[in-house]
């Protein structure tokens, strides 16, 4: 077990609510096809002046508030994002300076939807070499921002938001009892944002194509991810030489109800077991996770010695699944 406790949670999410009704009015689109085929009926839209660093700043002040720490407390920030404010420096950097901070650890982990799994690992691994002991794990993401609003195949899907949690040593039996992460980069054309980066820098062409949005093969998307997310979460139940019966709440990413389904009948959790928040929130990318850690706890549905497991998958293709003692 690498040793841990979470002593803060906290969420930023955007007021406006935008509806599967309102969708219809901007795209050839219904409430029923959505609702049928994502699980997915609104999701938090960010204004134009706000960026992913905002909604990190205000989960974090809550978060830092539950654990009774000041900003200064922090040693180490990380953040899990595919919407950075800049491609440089990172997002961590700029929250690092909205929370009026100098000195502590901040970098970012581009890893898609898995992007707060991740994060949290590498906090785990800082805490248990000693490197770190008050660590800021976010994922955040503002999806809006690079989602092509005429293309009704992906529009639909996304919302913003983030979330955050505290992480700090503790001689308690709990923390990250297993886990485990992959990637496949040959399949990463399936989900992508094409220009932006050095393979395709910005112009008048790639502005007016839409090519610094989000561009997806959905049917391929969703075999992949309910295959590896089948395979990270069996292999960490395994890993952790536990049931699925044992398991007392399942959070998985959310991207896509059909993929929740198919995952947790291929893996024999109940339902009942399983939190969602796609309903409400849409895909968030890194954000799903930590925004439903956190109304989960907020809802009583997790009690001290639960066994949590969480599973992922996103763009890369990346995967992973973790089981957390709380």
């Amino acid at each position: 077990m690498k040793k841990l406790k979470i002593v803060g949670l906290g969420v930023g999410l955007p007021k406006r609510i935008l509806t599967n009704f309102d969708l219809e009015k901007m795209v050839d689109t219904s409430d029923e096809w959505i609702t049928e085929r994502t699980g997915i009926k609104e999701r938090r839209i960010a204004d134009s002046d706000t960026a992913t660093s905002d909604l990190i700043v205000i989960a974090a002040k809550e978060a830092l508030k539950q654990a009774n720490l000041k900003p200064t407390d922090l040693d180490t920030i990380i953040v899990g994002t595919s919407t950075p404010d800049t491609i440089y420096p990172s997002t961590a950097c700029w929250v690092e300076k909205a929370l009026g901070l100098s000195g502590p650890v901040a970098f970012d982990v581009n890893a898609g939807c898995c992007g707060f799994l991740y994060a949290l690992e590498i906090a785990a691994n800082l805490i248990n070499g000693k490197r770190a002991k008050k660590v800021l794990v976010a994922g955040a993401e503002v999806m809006s921002k690079v989602v092509n609003w005429e293309d009704r195949r992906t529009c639909v899907l996304f919302g913003d938001g983030a979330g955050v949690c505290i992480v700090v040593p503790t001689d308690e039996e709990r923390g990250i009892v297993a886990s485990n992460w992959g990637s496949d980069g040959t399949l990463a054309e399936l989900l992508y944002q094409p220009a932006g980066g050095t393979r395709m820098p910005a112009s008048k062409e790639t502005v007016e194509k839409k090519l610094h949005t989000v561009h997806m093969v959905g049917n391929e998307v969703f075999k992949n991810a309910v295959r590896e997310m089948e395979n990270a979460t069996l292999q960490v139940l395994a890993d952790a030489n536990l049931s699925s019966s044992e398991i007392d709440l399942f959070i998985p990413h959310q991207a896509n109800y059909r993929i929740i389904d198919a995952t947790i009948k291929r893996t024999n959790i109940p339902l009942e077991k399983t939190y969602l928040v796609i309903h409400k929130y849409g895909n968030m990318s890194a954000a799903t996770i930590p925004v439903a850690l956190h109304d989960a706890y907020y809802e009583g549905k997790i009690k001290d010695n639960n066994y949590i497991l969480f599973a992922a998958f996103g763009a890369g293709f990346t995967w992973a699944a973790m089981i957390l003692k709380w």
